[in-house]
């Protein structure tokens, strides 16, 4: 997901296809200030290079003046591997999570490593 805050800091978060997200939860997971929300095709084009669809922790590589933070949800980091569409989404490889942190460290993104999990049950008994 390409995401911005109140404060037009822009942020891409990966997490598995079928978790659950809820803005709110992960705005201070990730350090985002003010309300989180989708950041504009123009936005993601101008900082990742890539169309909307097409969103991918690969596309780091086009965050050459490291104004977008990068956050992978732990459980996609636990999977012996991650995919990735490959700048376009008319593709898809797949790295281990190994080979995908050594890519973003040579990018120069350290990802903040966030935790999902539990999420769905935390907000069922928030509401109880």
């Amino acid at each position: 997901m390409f995401l911005r805050d109140g404060k037009k800091s822009y942020f891409l978060v990966s997490i598995e296809e079928n978790t659950p997200v809820d803005l709110k939860g992960l705005r201070g997971k990730i350090g985002a200030r003010g309300g989180l929300s989708f950041g504009s095709a123009e936005a993601l084009y101008e900082h990742l290079g890539v169309l909307p669809g097409a969103v991918s922790l690969l596309a780091a590589l086009n965050d050459t003046q490291g104004q977008v933070t990068v956050a992978i949800d732990a459980a996609l980091l636990a999977a012996p591997f991650v995919n990735c569409h490959p700048l376009t989404n008319e593709k898809t490889t797949s790295l281990t999570p190994e080979r995908l942190l050594a890519f973003l460290a040579l990018t120069g993104h350290e990802p903040l490593r966030i935790s999902l999990a539990g999420e769905d049950q935390a907000q069922a008994d928030a509401q109880a």
